[in-house]
């Protein structure tokens, strides 16, 4: 089986405990080598300045590549920009950029009077800059904002022709929800890279609650498979399985990058990256 490249997405730290697992998390992964490790904004942009700083101090501390994540949320143009540059100028060059979900509290996304209305109208001046790498986020499931599946597949496209030189997909759970988006996105004419989205289940309940708000479809079998674990005290083993599973699946369907959503608890991801043969001593090297 071909060894797939990996990276990894971290979310800034909020207290001292959390400032420890993020550490931990980046510790155990960084020698798995992965093309490139991001950190998040919290919802609604609330962890603006912590994300530039595990940004900034993750990439001197370990010499990885770091994607900030950038959205359109609660700020002005100049100001989005402003953060933009102080990447730059801290020679972070790569930035996965959104529009953002709604700030706590709002029903729905609204932009800042002075603020870019949407993902594309960011991509378009970050592109203009010709500072960075632009990657963005792409919904193999129907985006809860979206008219129908296929506008996601046209809002992608606009992105890719705005300038971002890959998307990274939501989380999924069936391998044909991918697959069948990236059919989608080719015969819409897309060829930037697709990269699919993947998160270990640390937590069942939790997952459930993350994939209603955003529009992951969960299968009933896979309810069922957990509910049955949890009785047997096997969850973790089910977990480590099926994630590793879907990846080995995607693989085999010409899949080159994964992108692992960690939520700062490395263990899992470790697992399933060992399962597929990515480890401290195998080179990465991307598929041919």
């Amino acid at each position: 089986m071909p060894v797939p490249a990996v990276s990894f997405e971290f979310f800034p730290p909020q207290s001292l405990e959390a400032s420890f697992r993020l550490w931990e998390t980046v510790q155990m992964l960084a020698p798995l080598k992965p093309s490139f490790v991001s950190v998040t904004y919290g919802a609604g942009g609330t962890t603006r300045k912590l994300t530039h700083d595990a940004v900034t101090t993750i990439g001197k501390a370990t010499g990885l590549k770091v994607a900030a994540h950038l959205t359109c949320v609660d700020a002005t143009r100049a100001e989005t920009l402003a953060i933009a540059e102080s990447y730059a100028a801290a020679g972070i060059t790569d930035i996965v950029a959104l529009r953002g979900d709604a700030p706590k509290g709002a029903a729905r996304f609204a932009p800042h009077a002075d603020g870019f209305a949407s993902s594309v109208e960011l991509i378009e001046a970050l592109a203009a800059s010709g500072h960075f790498t632009l990657r963005v986020g792409a919904y193999p499931d129907r985006h809860p904002d979206a008219a129908d599946a296929q506008a996601d597949v046209r809002w992608l496209k606009r992105k890719i022709d705005a300038g971002a030189a890959a998307a990274i997909t939501q989380f999924f759970f069936e391998p044909e929800t991918f697959l069948r988006f990236r059919d989608a996105c080719a015969d819409a004419g897309i060829t930037a890279p697709i990269i699919p989205g993947i998160l270990p289940i640390e937590n069942w309940d939790g997952v459930k609650k993350f994939a209603a708000r955003c529009g992951t479809k969960v299968p009933q079998w896979l309810d069922d498979a957990f509910a049955h674990a949890k009785r047997d005290g096997r969850e973790e083993l089910l977990a480590t399985a099926l994630c590793a599973e879907l990846c080995d699946t995607l693989i085999g369907e010409g899949v080159q990058d994964l992108h692992f959503y960690t939520l700062n608890r490395p263990h899992l991801t470790r697992d399933v990256c060992h399962a597929l043969g990515i480890t401290p001593e195998v080179a990465l090297e991307k598929v041919a």
